[in-house]
């Protein structure tokens, strides 16, 4: 059997060997190949056991898929989507973004929650559908949730019987939203933690909309809202993209929130609220606006044209084995790479989807996509915008600072100032960096690098 073709660039389609069935209490679930930790695998099997928390697994992965269906942007009909799996020996990680991208969602089954046999370490992508979820809403808090993950279903069996999900395409605006939010996120710190029943009260006290973005600050012990940023804060854009943790608060134990420095001054950022339940961890990470999906930030621009982490991340991503937690050190002496390039090369694995970064643990996480990881840069507008402009020769260096960038609207000076870059076009004017780099920026760090690497080069040559 075959998925259906979708058109290029727009998703990618798998097939299947033969279709999944149930035959004398023997569920076989077809699969269409998977990465796993000893390479592909025409036929894996990563997990088979029970979730020993029946209830909030079932009302955790409802969530996910809630939010893999909902276009919190604009609302409108839309099909289900499909969450990305990976199963890293001692957990589950379930990933899903939302049909608009802004909403980044996450349940974490760990260690305490599982009991079952791991016959393979590995990455996959499931299909979540209505029967799925019918079968899920029947979960009670004594029924048995038997689960089994292959390369392309996720199967869930209770005492009424089995529903097996077959893997559909997996949309190429969920790679680069992968990207964006690990690459985001690593800079986050935890801004504010409330136990279980403060939790309740301070989620359930959020107004269900509001236009403008909103800011939480730490209050005693509790959360308070505010319209302003402020030292501390976490911001909370479109407080509505939250409601899939209300039907989880029976049984949460803690809501902590991450979120990057800010200022009195600062502008809507991204934020991470974490829901910890029995035995497992529910996340959602939103983008600095509501009408904003993480395909478009930008923050992954800059490690896409710097070819030595390129070049380290292809040593660093031969020593990932599917781990749960990555080590920045293990893997800077097993790789003999200085911490510093170890960690560039994470950051450039986390641009093409291959490492994600869990703010519970601030720690990245291997994982494989089910793409080809060099389509990341192809899917990304602005780098190829500042690529054509360097192979036209457009952009010219009047000092060691600045640049000049010929383009059919005019000329761009791009001015290098430390660690800041700004340029003159509008997008820079509109967005002041917030949206990552524009095409004029990256083109002369592009040809800036360039001339760098050849005096180098040279200089070496001359010693």
């Amino acid at each position: 059997m075959t998925t259906s073709t979708v058109a290029a660039g727009a998703a990618q389609s798998y097939s299947y060997t033969r279709p999944s069935g149930l035959d004398e209490g023997l569920l076989g679930l077809s699969t269409s190949g998977g990465t796993t930790s000893d390479g592909p695998r025409a036929h894996p099997h990563f997990f088979s056991g029970v979730l020993t928390q029946a209830a909030p697994a079932a009302a955790a992965l409802l969530g996910l898929a809630d939010v893999a269906q909902t276009r919190y942007h604009q609302p409108r009909p839309t099909s289900f989507r499909d969450p990305v799996v990976t199963c890293g020996g001692d957990r589950l990680r379930m990933e899903s973004f939302s049909a608009c991208g802004g909403v980044y969602a996450r349940l974490d089954v760990l260690e305490p929650a599982l009991d079952g046999d791991v016959h393979e370490r590995g990455t996959t992508n499931v299909d979540v559908n209505g029967p799925l979820r019918e079968a899920l809403a029947r979960v009670g808090g004594s029924d048995p949730l038997h689960l089994a993950v292959g390369a392309e279903e996720l199967a869930v069996t209770t005492l009424d019987g089995a529903v097996v999900e077959k893997k559909v395409p997996l949309p190429d605006r969920w790679l680069r939203g992968f990207a964006e939010v690990q690459v985001i996120t690593a800079g986050f710190d935890p801004r504010g933690e409330l136990a279980g029943p403060d939790a309740v009260r301070f989620l359930r006290s959020l107004p269900k909309r509001a236009r403008e973005a909103l800011w939480v600050v730490p209050a005693g012990r509790t959360l308070r809202v505010s319209p302003r940023p402020a030292p501390g804060a976490v911001c909370l854009a479109g407080p509505d993209r939250l409601r899939t943790l209300l039907p989880l608060l029976r049984f949460a134990r803690a809501l902590r929130v991450y979120g990057p420095p800010v200022t009195a001054g600062s502008g809507p950022v991204s934020s991470v609220w974490e829901l910890e339940l029995p035995g497992m961890r529910y996340v959602l990470t939103l983008s600095p606006r509501h009408s904003r999906g993480f395909s478009g930030e930008g923050a992954v621009l800059d490690a896409l044209t710097t070819d030595e982490a390129a070049g380290d991340a292809d040593l660093v991503g031969a020593l990932l084995s599917f781990e749960p937690r990555v080590d920045p050190d293990l893997l800077s002496e097993r790789s003999g790479l200085t911490l510093e390039r170890t960690r560039a090369a994470l950051t450039q694995l986390g641009t093409s989807g291959r490492v994600g970064f869990d703010t519970a643990e601030a720690a990245f996480f291997h994982r494989e996509l089910p793409y080809d990881s060099t389509r990341v840069a192809a899917l990304n507008p602005r780098l190829r915008s500042a690529q054509a402009l360097v192979e036209g020769d457009a952009v010219r260096f009047v000092g060691d600072s600045t640049a000049i960038v010929r383009t059919d609207g005019g000329d761009r000076e791009v001015r290098f100032d430390g660690d800041r870059v700004t340029c003159t076009c509008p997008w820079w004017y509109d967005h002041r960096g917030e949206r990552g780099p524009c095409k004029h920026v990256l083109a002369a760090r592009m040809v800036r690098r360039a001339a760098d690497a050849t005096a180098e080069t040279t200089a070496e040559a001359v010693r």
